[in-house]
């Protein structure tokens, strides 16, 4: 028998709903900030993700689906931000009115080893904003986040945030990281060893044990929680904080918090739920201002975040499916096919049996799926009636064939 390929599922139908209601609610939510839809190809050129990505990163060196289709170089999107990044510059987004601001849901693909929430393909809600350095944009982002997660009923949340600061903030901060780890290359992990050499803040994101009893170190943690940001950098800082202190949105500092990806600058941040243990991260995100220029479009200053939504579905309440409105009773198939097409014209979900079994097999598969029985039997078809059966209070009446929708009642 052939399965399902391993980091992958099916989204079967009694769990459809709540995918559908995470979705609805992203649109309303976002909709309503003035964020519009972006929809972006499942593919992009494998470039793409090397100069946006960064090559440093796990997901460029271990993690993305790659291909070669008609000698070019082809990937599965591992994350969505260079691929709207791509279609901003593209499309002449920079020529619109300033922000511009997107959001988008969809696949993603990395290939490593499956656990907890996350999968070989998952899915993610994001949003992205062009076009605005101030912090109050970086407030924003945070705040719809936020806002997106009290809607889906996620209220136990932890926000944690930090700074890396503009380029030269992080030449100097990366230089001193590099001077006080020297020592210890030996006992960090393969991962870190590399990233010494390519990009030495991921460091400070290693989950590997023994690299976080190094990062507790006393020389280590002087250096890790040292002021390195810029006055600039500090004062943008200050103000991402206010603004969160206004909006009654609780925070805290986490030095060690440098994201993933190679693209950030300046403001970072997670966002945790407490009900899901070690893998407790919901929603991350940051700036982004230089990846629009290193991308081949103009300089744009850009924030940003992305939620996995297998995550989100592990912690929302689940929605039930819900029972049809109307289940046709007849051994009559043209006449069920006339009243089952007025009823779904009419707003009304509905259903029949196939098969035309005996009376009493549909209405018991009436009882178990519909609100209502439509019995449209021998003597209703003579008198031009039909009868009407509530399923829940067992009332049933009979009325004219031209008359009986006003007696659904949902």
């Amino acid at each position: 028998m052939i399965q399902a390929q391993k980091g992958t599922k099916d989204i079967l139908p009694e769990d459809v709903l709540t995918w559908q209601n995470m979705e609805q609610k992203a649109n309303e939510v976002f909709s309503k900030a003035n964020f519009q839809e972006l929809r972006t190809p499942i593919f992009e050129a494998t470039e793409l993700f090397a100069r946006g990505v960064g090559d440093s990163t796990d997901i460029v060196n271990k993690e993305m689906y790659t291909f070669e289709k008609s000698e070019r170089s082809l990937t599965l999107r591992p994350e969505n931000t260079a691929g709207v990044v791509r279609a901003y510059i593209e499309h002449g987004f920079s020529r619109l009115p300033q922000p511009v601001k997107l959001w988008y849901k969809g696949p993603m693909f990395r290939y490593e080893r499956p656990q907890a929430g996350r999968q070989r393909q998952f899915h993610q809600v994001g949003v992205e904003m062009f076009g605005s350095a101030e912090p109050s944009a970086d407030a924003e982002v945070i705040n719809l986040a936020v806002k997106y997660l009290n809607e889906l009923g996620l209220n136990d949340l932890e926000i944690e945030i930090n700074s890396l600061g503009c380029p030269d903030c992080r030449a100097k901060y990366r230089e001193a990281i590099k001077t006080v780890l020297k020592p210890y290359l030996p006992e960090l992990c393969e991962d870190c060893n590399f990233r010494y050499e390519k990009n030495p803040l991921r460091i400070l994101d290693c989950k590997v044990d023994s690299c976080k009893k190094i990062f507790e170190k006393d020389e280590v943690q002087k250096v890790i929680l040292g002021d390195f940001i810029c006055p600039e950098c500090k004062e943008h800082f200050e103000k991402v904080k206010e603004y969160l202190t206004a909006l009654n949105i609780p925070f805290k500092e986490n030095k060690l918090l440098v994201r993933g990806l190679d693209y950030y600058n300046r403001t970072v941040f997670e966002i945790k739920s407490n009900n899901l243990g070690s893998q407790n991260a919901v929603c991350g995100g940051g700036r982004y201002d230089s990846l629009v220029e290193t991308l081949g479009g103009v300089s744009t200053p850009a924030v940003g975040w992305a939620m996995g939504m297998e995550r989100l579905f592990s912690l929302i309440q689940k929605f039930k499916s819900k029972r049809l409105d109307v289940f046709v009773v007849s051994e009559n198939i043209a006449e069920t096919f006339k009243i089952i097409d007025e009823l779904r014209t009419n707003g009304f979900s509905a259903e029949f049996d196939y098969a035309n079994r005996k009376f009493k097999k549909q209405l018991d598969k009436a009882a178990k799926t519909a609100k209502y029985a439509l019995i449209l039997m021998e003597d209703e078809l003579k008198s031009n009636t039909v009868t009407i059966k509530n399923l829940d209070s067992s009332e049933q009446v009979n009325v004219s064939r031209d008359e009986y929708l006003s007696y659904i009642k949902i």
